[in-house]
C-alpha cells in the first residue's frame, strides 16, 4: 500500500519532503521501513510540514541522494497496515469494485479514488471505456461492490 510520495529534498542533510496519502505524518511512525521502488528506506525521523511531511531516512546521507528520490513512492505490505474497524476501508480496497445502482443495474467499476481538496471522489469507468467522477457522499460502500445514487451517473 502506498503511504506517501517523495516530492523533493529538504535542506542539505538528506531530508526529503513527502506528499502524504495518510491522515498525518504521525501515521508513518508505526513503520520501521518502507519499500521505495525496490529499495528499503529506514525511517529515522518524521515531522508534519503543512499537509505533507519532512522525513529523514538512514540510507539518504545528503541532498544529492535526497534529490535522486524525487517521485519515488513509499509503500508497505498490506499486512503491515493497522486493522480496520467495522465499516472502514482503505482506498485501495475500492479500486476495481463493481459499481451498481440500488436497482441492481451495472454502472461500471472503480478506477481510482481521488481527492482534490474538497473530499474523496471515485473515478468510475463505464462499459464504454469513458469515465466519470462521483463524490463519496453519492455512494454506499458494501463488502464487494459500490452502490451509487443514479442522479450522479453521467
Amino acid at each position: 500500500m502506498t503511504l506517501a510520495a517523495i516530492t523533493g529534498a529538504h535542506g542539505i542533510k538528506g531530508e526529503v519532503r513527502l506528499k502524504l496519502f495518510t491522515d498525518d505524518a504521525e501515521g508513518l511512525k508505526r513503520y520501521e521501513s518502507f519499500d521505495a521502488n525496490g529499495r528499503t528506506l529506514t525511517l529515522q525521523s518524521v515531522r508534519q510540514a503543512g499537509p505533507g511531511a519532512i522525513v529523514r531516512f538512514r540510507e539518504v546521507p545528503d541532498r544529492t541522494a535526497a534529490e535522486a528520490l524525487r517521485g519515488v513512492t513509499l509503500t508497505v505490505p498490506r499486512e503491515a497496515l493497522p486493522p480496520l474497524a467495522e465499516g472502514e476501508y482503505y482506498h485501495a480496497d475500492l479500486i476495481g469494485l463493481p459499481v451498481i445502482t440500488p436497482a441492481g443495474d451495472s454502472v461500471g467499476r472503480v478506477l481510482a479514488v481521488e481527492n482534490f481538496g474538497a473530499g474523496d471522489v471515485l473515478d468510475i469507468e463505464l462499459p464504454t471505456g469513458k469515465s466519470f467522477m462521483a463524490p463519496m457522499h453519492a455512494v454506499t460502500v458494501e463488502a464487494e461492490r459500490i452502490l451509487i445514487d443514479p442522479v450522479f451517473i453521467v
